[in-house]
Parts: structure tokens; sequence; C-alpha cells
């Protein structure tokens, strides 16, 4: 069965040149495209694609405006959200993924790094492209307190299990992977991934990922259990 794409940028070479890359594999089809941020809500909620792929350049919204709206109509209704985006990762970036980007590419990315993102998000991943990785943890290491959450008010309200789970989720693990990790099930992981989310009023993967390095979680619980320091975030095993 073909992975559904959506394609929002107002650029139309950019676009178009999206559309021929993807339209070349055998498991992905383009459902449509579009440079407005307003109408590619309309398309995915109509369309309900596995995948949506955009820029930052859109005719009528900013991205984060696009996010924060595209996610208005409830998870259920959004699909999966990979950004693509040139430059230095800074508070706009990370607010990106706050607002609910499930990937986040560099514009210059290879199309193998492409499909691996459209594939691993559309799979339940998070995806981060190797270059925005090391830039995003380079970032987060260097900023001072950007929540203003200190770590052991954090930590009082998650238990062991749930901070285990969060540092293999910061690491770039799947849900299958940490199960393994940890000799529990699968649908444990999950259960403790909703429970995260909940406690933490987050959204997705992507957000505890970013909330686990942001406030320093990540690298205080890496120290407690003797973990070496987490790099770039790795693609997912096998691409999915």
């Amino acid at each position: 069965m073909s992975l559904r794409v959506l394609i929002c940028d107002e650029r139309t070479l950019v676009s178009d040149g999206l559309r021929t890359l993807l339209e070349g594999e055998t498991d992905v089809q383009v459902i449509g495209g579009t440079g407005s941020g307003a109408e590619a809500i309309v398309l995915a909620r109509e369309g309900r694609p596995d995948v949506l792929l955009t820029g930052l350049r859109l005719q009528d919204m900013s991205g984060g405006e696009f996010l924060r709206r595209l996610r208005e109509g409830g998870a259920e209704l959004c699909p999966p959200v990979v950004v693509y985006a040139l430059g230095e990762i800074t508070d706009s970036m990370v607010d990106l993924v706050r607002a609910g980007a499930n990937g986040v590419l560099a514009e210059d990315a290879s199309k193998a790094e492409l499909l691996i993102a459209v594939r691993a998000v559309a799979s339940g991943h998070a995806m981060l492209g190797p270059p925005v990785a090391r830039r995003m943890l380079d970032w987060l290491r260097s900023s001072d307190d950007p929540v203003g959450v200190p770590y052991p008010a954090v930590a009082n309200n998650l238990t062991g299990r749930e901070r285990e789970i969060l540092l293999l989720t910061a690491r770039g693990l799947s849900a299958d992977e940490i199960a393994g990790r940890l000799f529990i099930s699968v649908a444990t992981v999950r259960t403790h991934l909703y429970r995260l989310r909940c406690k933490l009023q987050l959204k997705d993967r992507a957000q505890l990922v970013t909330f686990a390095y942001q406030t320093g979680l990540a690298r205080s619980v890496d120290s407690r259990f003797g973990c070496p320091p987490a790099g770039g975030l790795p693609a997912p095993s096998g691409g999915v």
C-alpha cells in the first residue's frame, strides 16, 4: 500500500521537484500540492494523507502558524508533518517542533534523507535529518534554561521507568527498540509514552525529545544511569 503524501510550498519549482523525487518511488503517492497553508489544511482534512511535507514559505501564513492551525482540528485529523528548512537552529525552529512537526530536514537534504523521513514519520517515529539533529542538540545544550523548568521539579513528576523511556526516546529509539532494551512489551512502552505526554502536556514524540534536552532532563538522566552522552538522533532502524 502506497504512502500518500501532500506537499505544501509556495515555490512551484521546489514543490514540483519534490513531487518528481517522490513519485519515482513505488511505495509513495503524491495526492496533491499547494502553496497556501489554508488550502493545505483543507486538503489534509479531506484527503487524509499519511504524511504532509511542507516548507516554511507559504503564501498566507508562517510555518509555525500553519502547524498550529493544522492541529486545531485534533490529532486524529492531523497527518504526521515533515518540515524542511534552511538556516541555523533557533528559537523559532524549536517552536516548530513544539507546534507539532514530526520531522525536520535541512532544505538541501538528499533524496535518501527525504524518503527516510517520509517513511519514518508515517510509521510513528520522530525524524531529524543528521545536520539538523547536530545543530539542534548543539543549540539546546548551549541554551540557558530555555523553558525555565528546573530539573528536580520535572523529575518529581516522573517515575523512574518514565525517565528511562524519555531518555531512550530522546536518543532516537522506537517503541519496539525501547521494549527490547528494557525487556517490557511494546504496549507497555506506548502506555508510558502516553502518560509522559499527558503529564508534560506534550503532543508527540518530537516534542518529548525537545523537552528532554531543553530541560536538561536527558543529560541528567544520562549521568544518573551511567549512559554515554546522546549524540545526534539516528535514523530509525531500516528507515521506518
